[in-house]
């Protein structure tokens, strides 16, 4: 099977685990694919790309608040100021700019939108309706390094819970139970949580 969307590679859990053979290698996929999803879930956020479209609703007349934006690459703004549901209104790169402004210094997404110049975002009260369509490309523009390695270790956690039955893990005549949450993969995965994630 192929990954998708994973964090890691095979090739990385495999070099963590020191596997040679292909033996457990759809199982390895599995839990690689298992600890990405995992990881979007603890943080809120997802660090793959994908294109789409979406619909939102400005917080005022000249912002609003973006999930995260990978790259200004093809991103299509659009806005309904009739009130019909229809976006009928595109706008140029110039009415507009994204924030942060120094994301190429840090490889992080964009996450808000703001007007400039004689352009607002339209607000329709009754009913609200969502009034900016944004065609982008959305996710991170890399995975971040931490990322990865927290999702290499949670794939090899993933993978050695076949082996451990009621997560219980023997050695010998000794047993470890399992812990919920891997310290180490908090720790890496903290700074990308999104605000308001508990």
């Amino acid at each position: 099977m192929a990954i998708t969307n994973g964090y890691c590679t095979l090739a990385e859990v495999k070099a963590a685990l020191r596997l040679t053979d292909s033996t457990d290698d759809t199982l390895l996929e599995k839990s690689i694919e298992g600890a990405s999803r995992r990881i979007d879930g603890y943080c809120g956020r997802f660090f793959y790309q994908t294109t789409k479209t979406i619909k939102l609703f400005p917080v005022d007349d000249f912002s609003v608040g973006l999930p995260d934006l990978a790259t200004a690459t093809g991103l299509v703004v659009k806005t309904d100021t009739a009130g019909d549901g229809t976006f009928a209104t595109t706008w140029s790169a110039s009415d507009y700019y994204l924030e942060p402004t120094d994301v190429s210094l840090q490889s992080r997404p964009y996450t808000r939108l703001t007007a400039q110049g004689d352009k607002s975002f339209p607000f329709l009260y009754q009913p609200p309706r969502p009034t900016i369509e944004i065609t982008g490309t959305f996710g991170w523009p890399s995975i971040p390094n931490d990322v990865r390695e927290a999702c290499v270790l949670l794939s090899i956690r993933g993978f050695s819970r076949y082996n451990a039955a009621l997560g219980v893990v023997g050695f010998g005549d000794m047993a470890i139970q399992v812990r919920a949450v891997d310290p180490d993969v908090r720790d890496l995965l903290s700074p990308y949580r999104a605000f308001g994630v508990i």
